[in-house]
């Protein structure tokens, strides 16, 4: 099977920071790097560290290498400054594909599981990439940045790692 990973965004993507600074890229990087440990499968990144690739160079990339899942890795936010919202979400596209759906669940359970974070749920939203690709399609947001607790957990490598285990985890349990 072969896997795409999107680290969502890139090192200079405006706006996407915690209040203390943290860009969202660090986060979603290495915990895409993680991941690809994580998994026996052929994974391909579309992302990359020298510059913020566009989504649709992400999209065509995976349809053409032919992958069976494409996994977009983020890190939530509401708003600029600091926020009590907290959790965990995994999107699906607004059709709500069913193997799509299948393994949002898998992988919302493993992570909601492994990081004792709140659930809240699997959803649907009409993103670029869920919308483009001709393979089932996840996007994982794994915290808030703009939450106190959850910006130092996504600093922090042991969570990195935690969520890299949890989305291997997720998509390991479903067959498709």
């Amino acid at each position: 099977m072969k896997i795409a990973i999107d680290a969502g965004h890139g090192w200079h993507t405006p706006g996407k920071r915690s209040p203390d600074g943290m860009r969202e890229y660090e986060f979603n990087r290495e915990t895409a790097l993680f991941l690809r440990k994580e998994l026996t499968d052929d994974v391909l990144f579309v992302h990359h560290d020298s510059r913020d690739v566009p989504l649709s160079e992400r999209v065509k990339q995976a349809n053409a290498a032919g992958a069976d899942l494409y996994v977009s890795i983020h890190a939530n936010a509401f708003g600029e400054e600091w926020t009590s919202a907290h959790g965990i979400e995994t999107y699906v596209y607004t059709s709500r594909p069913a193997k799509a759906l299948k393994i949002a669940q898998s992988v919302q359970k493993e992570l909601v599981s492994a990081t004792g974070r709140r659930d809240r749920g699997v959803k649907a939203a009409d993103f670029y990439v869920l919308r483009q690709t001709r393979m089932p399609a996840i996007l994982v947001e794994a915290g808030f940045m703009t939450n106190r607790e959850e910006a130092a957990l996504l600093q922090s490598i042991e969570y990195r790692k935690t969520c890299a285990r949890a989305i291997a985890a997720g998509i390991k349990r479903v067959s498709f």
